[in-house]
């Protein structure tokens, strides 16, 4: 039995069809016609020895076979495109984009920026950040920074950077400050509780490590974003929840504070990197990010 692979023109071919179920459709996004795709495809069912596809009134359908393949062929040529366009982007001498969330850009990397360029100038670092749950397998994404719960992707590399401490901070513009300091974490059960639409197992979590009752929690105004939600705390609004990283700086400055402390979760700051990954650029990011946090 030939051990070669099949043509890389006819799995291509074969990819998009399976995922458009169109021949017409795969043959307008790879430019040619729809005879050279049904080309191509017999091309791959003889060399494999077997039909991928079945008609299916005036369409296709995946055979048994073909579902096996299709489910190969758009992981292999996926990891293949993303190495094909991190070498056209010049390896170690691109600049290195590191992914994250606006907030934890906002709060906590950018007033250490300074400072990481000046110790890591060969980094040559450049940021995206979406408030969207960053994507570690974008293509051009060297590396992507967050909070997250194990267990973790095996397709990834993790470097595990510090735990994840959430605890309650309010402003001392708030009206209720002066009662809240001193009093037990049950005097927030009276209180409007700012939260976030994107962690909104925090306060539960924080009720339930105080043995309070969550169903007690009176959750006041919401917000989308965490970096709103502590400008709205930072404000004299109400009282605000957020991993201690966030709020360390509003802390030593006094702008905020966190009278109940702060209690761990399940979840890590991690920097994640994809397997395919080889940027060393990468690990010394990590050892960096260490140093800061432990700082």
């Amino acid at each position: 039995m030939s051990r070669d692979l099949p043509p890389l023109n006819a799995l291509r071919a074969f990819d998009l069809v399976a995922r458009l179920q169109s021949v017409s459709l795969a043959a307008a996004q790879l430019h040619v016609t729809h005879g050279a795709v049904s080309r191509q495809l017999r091309v791959l069912e003889e060399a494999l020895g077997c039909a991928l596809f079945s008609k299916e009134g005036r369409g296709l359908k995946l055979t048994a076979a073909g579902v096996r393949l299709a489910a190969v062929a758009a992981d292999s040529l996926e990891r293949l495109r993303l190495v094909c366009a991190e070498l056209r982007q010049g390896g170690e001498d691109a600049p290195f984009l590191l992914g994250c969330s606006g907030s934890l850009l906002a709060r906590w990397f950018i007033p250490r920026l300074d400072r990481l360029n000046r110790e890591l100038p060969e980094l040559r670092l450049h940021l995206s950040a979406s408030e969207a749950e960053p994507d570690p397998r974008r293509p051009g994404v060297q590396a992507t920074l967050l909070f997250a719960e194990p267990p973790w992707p095996a397709d990834l590399r993790v470097f595990e950077l510090a735990e994840e401490r959430i605890g309650p901070v309010l402003s001392p513009r708030y009206a209720g400050h002066a009662a809240l300091l001193g009093a037990a974490p049950a005097a927030l059960l009276g209180e409007s509780l700012l939260h976030t639409t994107s962690r909104p197992q925090a306060w539960p979590n924080w009720a339930r490590h105080n043995r309070l009752d969550p169903q007690a929690l009176r959750l006041g105004q919401g917000f989308e974003h965490l970096y709103y939600l502590l400008e709205a705390a930072a404000a004299g609004l109400g009282v605000a929840i957020a991993p201690q990283q966030l709020v360390a700086d509003d802390l030593a400055s006094g702008r905020l504070v966190a009278p109940w402390g702060f209690v761990e979760t399940a979840a890590r700051l991690v920097l994640w990197m994809p397997e395919r990954q080889a940027d060393r650029r990468g690990e010394a990011l990590a050892a960096w990010l260490r140093r800061e946090l432990a700082g």
